[in-house]
């Protein structure tokens, strides 16, 4: 693996990719370390060791939500405006033909759309992220000091757009992944040192626990990423002109995990929106009001057993549903009869979409199960093994290591391209 990663530095066009990936990354975590106008450092940290559920926010701001950063909502706004329109396609008609039928120039047209809506979705959340943290002291709002850091979060978001849509298309890999990617891992260094800082040696087992679970996860997340089902696929021959074609067989591969960790995303918005708006009200002047926001609060915690079942709940039903949204077994079936294909011992038609269905469904049991473990076993663990909060928890190692592997398939299609083997 390191000869080839010496061939890969050798390359001087697959160099400047990976220097510019770097580059562009040095820009997104110098702008992750500006606060926004206003931050009590001290209480920003101690509000943060305190509650939980931002913590599970900040892996997805890649971990400019800790530093209350200008960037302080990394590109998620834009990955659930990309959402929100794929979601979309199943009910209006335009948006599914422009995504999928009308080539790049109609992806273009869909991603300009998810651009726009990312504005209107940023000044959403940073309005409500800054009013949650100055009701807790984190931060002074006065009415222009509110209009000016919403302004530069806004602006902070479109800025980290851009850099990943840069990488994406100058450099190797997803550049949206790429930054929420550097986020978590610029966050273990720190995370170790609290950890070790704070270990004591009568939890030796426990400890040992989690190393042994900790590669057990990575191993799984690995496995399960690249696990597929292969559905086999015969083309029929047939004559044109004086040339045979067709005759041959293949597969058409459906992933384990064909969402990634987008139900994830899904799920953990639901759990944690009730506990945010009870937030606002548990210092309220009127006893029952706060009474209820403190039990909504409590129900909805991280640590909760209640909150837990409904987020594994939540993931899992997910999973399902964004499967649907990506992967349509009539569509495909379609596609497979107009290319003269057909699946041996299923005749075509519904039988083969029952089939198709009936496989996904299947898989997805799989993936959908993985994803809920993967989910609330930060929780769980620490429920168990009465260990200290975990800020790279299952899904921060799920994103990692998928991209990871996506970023090395990529790498190895450059050197295959240059008549160099892969890793």
């Amino acid at each position: 693996m390191f000869e080839k990663l010496l061939l890969l530095w050798k390359i001087s066009e697959l160099r400047a990719k990976i220097l510019f990936v770097l580059g562009m990354l040095a820009v997104f975590r110098l702008a992750a370390s500006i606060p926004v106008a206003g931050v009590d450092t001290e209480r920003l940290a101690a509000f943060f060791q305190s509650n939980q559920l931002f913590g599970l926010i900040n892996i997805f701001t890649g971990g400019t939500l800790e530093n209350l950063s200008i960037a302080m909502l990394g590109v998620g706004p834009y990955i659930t405006a990309t959402i929100i329109l794929q979601l979309l396609t199943m009910i209006f008609p335009r948006l599914k033909e422009m995504y999928y039928e009308e080539g790049e120039q109609g992806r273009q047209k869909f991603n300009q759309i998810g651009r726009l809506l990312t504005v209107p979705l940023a000044i959403l959340q940073g309005f409500g992220f800054l009013r949650l943290l100055a009701s807790q002291g984190v931060v002074e709002l006065t009415p222009i000091t509110t209009a000016v850091n919403i302004a530069v979060v806004v602006a902070g978001t479109i800025l980290l757009m851009w850099l990943g849509e840069l990488i994406t298309e100058k450099g190797i890999g997803n550049g949206v992944s790429l930054i929420i990617f550097a986020g978590i891992v610029a966050s273990i260094p720190q995370s170790l040192f609290q950890f070790f800082s704070t270990w004591d040696q009568t939890k030796l087992f426990q400890t040992v626990a989690f190393a042994a679970i900790a590669i057990i996860v990575v191993a799984g997340v690995v496995l399960i990423n690249e696990a597929q089902r292969r559905v086999p696929i015969a083309y029929a021959k047939r004559i044109r002109g004086f040339r045979m074609y067709g005759g041959v067989s293949t597969h058409l591969p459906i992933r384990v995990n064909s969402a990634g960790v987008i139900p994830i995303i899904f799920a953990l918005s639901i759990v944690l929106f009730p506990g945010m708006i009870a937030q606002f009200f548990t210092t309220v002047d009127v006893p029952q009001i706060a009474s209820i926001a403190n039990t909504i609060q409590n129900i909805f915690s991280v640590n909760n057993w209640t909150s837990i079942f409904i987020y594994f709940g939540l993931v899992f039903i997910f999973t399902y549903f964004y499967t649907a949204v990506i992967f349509d077994p009539k569509e495909i079936s379609q596609n497979i009869q107009r290319s003269g294909g057909f699946i041996p011992g299923i005749r075509p038609g519904s039988p083969m979409v029952s089939h198709l269905s009936r496989i996904i469904n299947r898989t997805t049991l799989v993936g959908a199960s993985f994803l809920g473990i993967i989910a609330v076993l930060p929780q769980v663990m620490q429920q168990g093994l009465n260990l200290p909060a975990l800020t790279i928890g299952g899904t921060a190692v799920l994103i990692v290591v998928s991209v990871v592997i996506e970023t090395m398939k990529q790498i190895e299609a450059q050197l295959t391209m240059r008549e160099y083997e892969g890793f």
